[in-house]
């Protein structure tokens, strides 16, 4: 991989953002992998839903966008765009495995 100060035109720029992007997406399934797996752990809704965990993971994802030059209020639209997906993906599984 080339830092973006290696690349020497738009070809090798977008050939990285591409292999970025790639691993990104291949993290946030691995991700989502964690987030069904932690639907057996959960007694309730509510737990499943975890609203002050989903608050203090927010202001966490702020701080690293921060330390990262990244505005955070970009980041945390993305994360609470994905989260609340996880959240609703989770919340079927954890129906699912409920006794009928």
């Amino acid at each position: 991989m080339k830092s973006p100060v290696q690349c020497e035109n738009m070809v090798e720029i977008r050939t990285e953002i591409d292999a970025l992007d790639r691993e990104i997406i291949r993290l946030i399934g691995q991700r989502f992998g964690y987030v069904k797996a932690a639907s057996k752990f959960k007694t309730s809704e509510t737990s499943v839903k975890a609203p002050e965990r989903f608050k203090a993971m927010i202001v966490q994802r702020r701080t690293w966008a921060e330390e990262e030059g990244i505005h955070p209020d970009a980041i945390e639209k993305m994360y609470t765009d994905l989260v609340n997906y996880f959240i609703e993906e989770e919340m079927n599984h954890w129906k699912n495995q409920q006794p009928t």
